[in-house]
């Protein structure tokens, strides 16, 4: 048994009270027996009820049970920062397994972060243009009236009555104010006397350019300097509007560069004739007061000898410098700037001075190898150097580059090896000068076992069997990731790509493919967006034109994500436009293979194919497709392919077949545009088949607006207007929401029937069932206009650009800045519609005919190149620009633009799409689409 007693038979702690933590007090009576024990000190009971209280969660009490009150002032700063830990880990030792905690808890924040970063901001937009739309800005609401005082006439203005205070105490002030009387100055009086006097003398100061004197009252304005001023300011505001940043346009932003802004500062030279004699004066007597106070300060000295410098007295600037060296001989500055100020033997004798006071001084040391004329006395000096400073990597280098022998470095850079161990850069170095692979080996091995956490060792070891033609790299790589996760030095994954960037950049591209394989996926786990993160890195490679980096990343992705159809087309692009033809049909090949249900690769490979000259090779692709997927995709392109080549009973005969398997509408409208732009033999009427087969088509989709669109046409190019109304009304009752077939039966009403007022009804019905089309009010507003009636366009557009209906459309806002306003008024409402729209193609095409219209070609080829920018599918924006750099652009600006465009492939544009989709034009390239669509802009 233990002798230890049971917890009732116990001494009781010292100090001990019964019941304590309730708030009881302990006090002694003579009835006790023995001596009495000394209770407890205020400042333990006031200990003790404290953690009670906290127990509770209740407020502190005092000795005696009054709650303390806190004073207001108290807020001890530990309490409100977590990373201040002063209190409870005060006197803890920060080891590695904290530092490993907090790295853990920051990527986990990191990747949190990164995780709702995207919709958050989403959110934060959204709340803020709601906000900004229920709560606009008094400039916005009285924007349009602010405007509209540009058509007020002077008389008007005239007219305009004076705004007076009528209240009765102001009435009577005033009217005791006019019944006061003052004397009258006597030069007042004697100006009226000599008023109505002739002079007849002539001053020096007399105006001889015929205005007289009446320039010097201040009253004549120059109202060309107040309009240049007005348009630059709003060309400032309309490329801090391009930009996209809120704070510039509330006039709240404050984008400075400061490394920019130094950089401008440093490079900003300084003459002594740019400054005022006194303004030195000033300056000197203010330093010479500082180095008074404080002689041992060598910024004051340095400051000193510039400004005389700067004032063209060196021989005062070096005298101060030698009295700062004199007081600070261990000031490295100081003896710099004093080596700066003096040339020849005196500097010599300057720096041996200042080695001779700083022997452990690096820079001194090299300013002074900087100052001999031959390599023999730089080495000497570095030498000499090198005996003081044997850990010195700077010195050691430069005494291997005056080697010209490469024995001579060889031994100087073992040499510096054994002396410095952990210097990477000296063992690299090492490693290419050496006579054999395996002494290369050697030295890199010593070296990865001096600097078991650098990266950078075993990239170079990589490197190394690379360029022996080794395929260990990969097992390299693999040893590295390895080792340096061990040791808890292993690299973000953006530093490795960035590592493996530079060595596609220096030649070694096998080992920057095998860093991307080995450390893409590294700090990522599997519920991240690790597809879409992996593609954005290489697109971001692609940018910075790594192209071998992308293709790895492409592969890692393929690997993991075989069947990707998103990262096939993204690779098979990256060989389209920086790869080679045949590197593209490889990737193209091992794609359909992977994905064989991926219509768009099998056209695409079959499109490369033709474009390439082989045919034949195209039809096989084609077949093979056939096989895989028989899809209306698949035979819609086989009959183009077929009609470019002139095959056109073959490519009839594969409609029908279409018809017959894969009967969809896309293949029903392809083969009446087909029956129109080739005509049967067998057609007794002009479009008969055509029509035929339309009429066929809408019995199967009769919701298909396309169908009825063509029916109408068919019969518009007939010129049965009856009928053609019937079938666009038709179609209109069986697609409301069809927008363009509303816009083609208004524009039948109004070219074909010359009905103006049934357009007009048929639009107001158009926009009745489909509120808020901004393309439906831009052809109301454009009947009107073509009309005649500019103002019923007004009141139509101003309808349209209010906040409920369509106020950030592009084409609304373009079609009023170009043909509703007068050119005076183009620039401020470009610069409103660039704030209120942002990005659209039509209105930054608008903006930069604004420019081109005023001679601003390299203002307007800017705001060109972001319409094509912001929509590359805008076939429009790329004809505006086209037209425009053959007025005014080079050969090689047009080649460029040219390439880019054949790359977008633009596909819609209010001109474009009309030219491409055109009857008889199905084969055109977008050079031919191209010329036609500049000829009809330039009409």
């Amino acid at each position: 048994m233990s002798g230890r007693k049971d917890f009732l038979s116990q001494q009781a702690p010292e100090n001990y009270v019964a019941g304590l933590g309730r708030g009881a007090t302990g006090f002694t009576t003579r009835s006790d027996l023995g001596p009495a024990r000394e209770g407890p000190s205020e400042d333990q009971i006031k200990e003790a009820l404290a953690k009670r209280a906290a127990q509770l969660g209740a407020p502190t009490p005092s000795a005696y049970g009054a709650v303390e009150k806190k004073e207001e002032e108290e807020d001890d700063e530990r309490f409100q920062d977590p990373e201040n830990e002063v209190g409870l880990f005060a006197t803890g030792a920060y080891d590695r397994d904290d530092d490993e905690a907090d790295r853990i808890y920051q990527d986990i924040d990191e990747r949190m972060d990164r995780r709702r970063k995207a919709r958050r901001e989403a959110r934060e937009k959204q709340e803020r243009e709601d906000y900004e739309a229920k709560n606009p800005k008094i400039q916005q609401q009285f924007a349009d009236l602010k405007r509209s005082l540009g058509s007020v006439s002077d008389e008007q203005w005239q007219n305009i009555p004076e705004v007076g205070d009528l209240t009765g105490k102001n009435r009577r002030a005033k009217q005791n104010l006019r019944q006061r009387f003052y004397a009258v100055p006597d030069s007042v009086i004697a100006g009226a006397r000599n008023s109505t006097e002739f002079d007849t003398s002539v001053t020096d100061g007399a105006q001889t350019n015929g205005s007289g004197s009446d320039n010097l009252d201040g009253t004549m304005t120059n109202f060309a300097d107040i309009g240049a001023a007005r348009d630059k300011v709003l060309q400032v505001n309309l490329d801090k509007a391009a930009m996209g940043s809120a704070d510039a346009n509330s006039g709240s932003a404050s984008t400075i560069d400061p490394k920019g802004y130094l950089t401008s500062l440093s490079k900003t030279e300084l003459k002594s004739q740019d400054y005022d004699i006194g303004d030195i004066k000033r300056v000197e007597s203010l330093l010479q007061s500082v180095i008074k106070t404080n002689s041992r300060h060598p910024p004051g000295y340095i400051a000193l000898a510039r400004l005389h410098e700067l004032a063209g007295k060196p021989v005062k600037a070096r005298d101060v410098m030698a009295q700062c060296c004199s007081l600070n001989p261990h000031s490295e500055d100081a003896w710099l700037e004093n080596i700066r100020l003096n040339e020849g033997h005196n500097a010599k004798v300057i720096a041996a001075a200042s080695v001779k006071e700083n022997p452990q001084s690096t820079r001194l040391w090299t300013r002074a190898t900087e100052l001999e004329t031959d390599s023999l006395s730089k080495k000497r000096v570095l030498r000499r150097a090198l005996d003081l400073l044997p850990k010195s990597v700077v010195l050691w280098k430069q005494l291997v580059q005056l080697s010209q022998d490469e024995g001579e470095a060889r031994l100087l850079l073992s040499k510096a090896c054994s002396e410095i161990p952990a210097s990477i850069e000296l063992h690299l170095a090492l490693a290419r000068i050496v006579e054999t692979v395996d002494e290369a080996r050697k030295v890199l091995n010593t070296c990865r076992r001096a600097n078991p956490k650098n990266a950078e060792v075993w990239i170079a070891a990589s490197r190394l069997e690379e360029q022996v033609g080794s395929k260990n790299t990969v097992n390299i790589m693999k040893r590295a990731v390895q080792s340096l996760a061990n040791e808890n030095a292993m690299l973000k994954r953006e530093e490795w790509i960035e590592q493996a960037e530079k060595c596609e950049e220096e030649g070694a591209i096998l080992t920057g493919q095998n860093i991307i394989r080995e450390t893409l996926s590294y700090g990522l786990d599997e519920d991240d967006d690790r597809k879409k993160l992996f593609m954005e890195d290489a697109q971001a490679s692609i940018s910075r034109g790594r192209y071998e980096i992308a293709r790895a990343i492409y592969a890692y992705i393929l690997r993991i994500w075989p069947t990707s159809k998103s990262a096939w087309e993204a690779s098979a692009n990256l060989e389209k436009v920086h790869g080679k033809k045949e590197d593209l049909w490889n990737v193209l090949q091992k794609a359909v293979e992977a994905v064989p249900q991926a219509d768009d690769l099998w056209i695409q490979y079959a499109n490369e194919k033709y474009q390439s000259g082989d045919v034949d090779g195209a039809r096989i692709v084609l077949g093979k497709a056939f096989n895989q997927s028989p899809s209306e995709n698949i035979y819609l392109e086989a009959i183009n392919l077929e009609a470019r080549n002139g095959q056109i009973d073959q490519a009839r005969d594969l409609l029908h077949q279409a018809r017959q398997e894969a009967g969809t509408d896309r293949v029903w409208i392809k083969s009446v545009a087909f029956a129109r732009s080739h005509p049967s033999p067998t057609d007794t009427k002009p479009d008969a088949t055509a029509l035929d087969l339309a009429s066929q088509a809408l019995q199967l989709y009769p919701s298909n607006w396309k169908l009825w669109a063509q029916k109408a046409q068919i019969y518009t190019s007939q010129r049965l207007v009856p009928q053609a109304r019937e079938a666009y009304a038709t179609g209109c009752r069986a697609c409301p929401r069809a927008i363009p077939l509303w816009i083609l039966l208004s524009q039948l009403e109004e070219f074909q029937a010359g009905s103006v007022v049934k357009a007009r009804s048929v639009l107001d019905r158009a926009r009745a069932a489909n509120p808020k089309s901004d393309r439906l009010w831009l052809e109301s507003v454009r009947l009107e206009r073509r009309a005649g009636n500019l103002s019923a366009a007004k009141n139509l557009m101003a309808r349209a650009l209010q906040p409920t209906e369509c106020h950030k459309s592009g084409p609304l806002w373009s079609e009023r800045i170009w043909y509703l306003e007068p050119r005076t008024q183009r620039k401020p409402l470009s610069l409103e519609a660039v704030k209120v729209v942002e990005s659209d193609s039509t209105l930054f095409v608008t903006v930069a005919r604004v420019f081109w219209a005023e001679r601003k070609l390299e203002k307007a080829a800017t705001w060109f190149e972001k319409a094509v920018l912001v929509d590359a599918d805008n076939g429009d924006s790329w004809a505006w620009y086209w037209r425009f750099l053959g007025m005014h652009g080079t050969e090689e600006k047009r080649e460029d633009v040219l390439g880019k465009l054949r790359l977008a492939e633009p596909r819609h544009g209010e001109v474009w799409a009309g030219v491409r989709k055109g009857v008889g034009r199905e084969g055109w390239g977008v050079e031919r689409v191209l010329e036609e669509v500049v000829g009809l802009l330039e009409k």
